[in-house]
C-alpha cells in the first residue's frame, strides 16, 4: 500500500522496544486500526505531540503486512486540558473505553469520531456538567449504533401529549396511563424529556448546547445509563 494520509484520533497508546509505540488509532473510513510509530518516544521525535492519547490530527501511514506505520503526523487538537484536570481526565477515559468497545477495524467510524471530538472538546473546553455530558454522549452513541428512542409518542397506545415516563423495555416514552403499568418505566420530569429528545434530534455541533439542573439532571442521568446498559448488555 502507498502512502495515505487519514485523520484520527489516538484511543490508546503502548511502549514498544525502547523508542517506539503501539497506537490504537480511530479513522473516520478505516475504524479503528492499530498503527507503530517508530521512534515516537525519543524527546525530540516530530511523532510526539501527535502519538499520544487523546491527540486527534491528520496522519501519514502506510500499510504494513499487520498493521499500520505512521510517517508523519501534523497534530489538530491535543485537548491539553484533559491531562491538568483530573475529574474531566476520568470521564474522558470512560468515554474512550466506551469507544473502544464499539468500534472496529474497515467500519465507518464517521459519527463516532465526530461525536468523541465534539464531546472530549466540550469536556476540555468548558465547565459543563460532567455527568450531563456523559449522559448526552451516551444516549447519542446509542442512536448511532442503532438504538434510537422513540421520542414523539407513546410506545404502547401512541399518545403525544402528557408523556411522563421512559420505558427501559419498550425504548422510548411512555404516557402517564402506560408508564405506570411498566415496571421498566422510570418517571421524568418535563425538563429531562426535552433534553432527552434535544439530545435524540440535535445538530452534531449543537449538541451540548443546553443545560440539566438538579432533580432532572439526576433523571437524565438515571434513563441514559440504565438504558445505555442495558441496550450495550455491559454494566458501565
Amino acid at each position: 500500500m502507498s502512502n495515505a494520509k487519514i485523520n484520527g484520533i489516538v484511543l490508546s497508546e503502548s511502549n514498544v522496544g525502547d523508542f517506539d509505540k503501539m497506537l490504537t488509532i480511530l479513522t473516520p473510513n478505516l475504524g479503528k486500526i492499530s498503527c507503530v510509530a517508530k521512534g515516537a518516544r525519543r524527546p525530540k521525535s516530530a511523532l510526539l505531540a501527535g502519538t499520544q492519547i487523546f491527540s486527534f490530527g491528520e496522519y501519514l501511514v502506510y500499510k504494513g503486512s499487520q498493521t499500520y506505520h505512521i510517517n508523519s503526523v501534523e497534530p489538530i487538537e491535543v485537548f491539553y486540558n484533559l491531562r491538568i484536570d483530573l475529574d474531566k481526565l476520568q470521564y474522558a477515559v470512560h468515554i474512550n473505553k466506551i469507544v473502544q468497545d464499539v468500534t472496529h477495524e474497515n467500519q465507518n467510524c464517521y459519527k463516532i469520531l465526530q461525536l468523541l471530538l465534539n464531546t472530549l472538546y466540550t469536556i476540555s473546553e468548558t465547565d459543563k456538567n460532567l455527568d450531563m455530558v456523559l449522559g448526552v454522549f451516551k444516549l447519542r452513541l446509542l442512536c448511532i449504533l442503532g438504538f434510537t428512542p422513540q421520542i414523539q409518542e407513546c410506545t404502547n397506545c401512541r399518545e403525544k401529549e402528557e408523556l411522563a415516563y421512559f420505558s427501559i423495555k419498550d425504548n422510548g416514552l411512555k404516557c402517564k396511563v402506560c408508564g405506570k403499568q411498566d415496571t421498566s418505566a422510570i418517571a421524568i420530569s418535563q425538563s429531562a424529556l426535552n433534553a432527552i429528545k434535544y439530545t435524540v434530534t440535535a445538530p452534531p455541533k449543537k449538541l451540548y448546547s443546553f443545560n440539566l439542573k438538579d432533580e432532572a439532571l439526576e433523571e437524565f442521568k438515571l434513563v441514559t445509563k440504565i438504558y445505555f446498559n442495558e441496550k450495550l448488555e455491559k454494566e458501565y
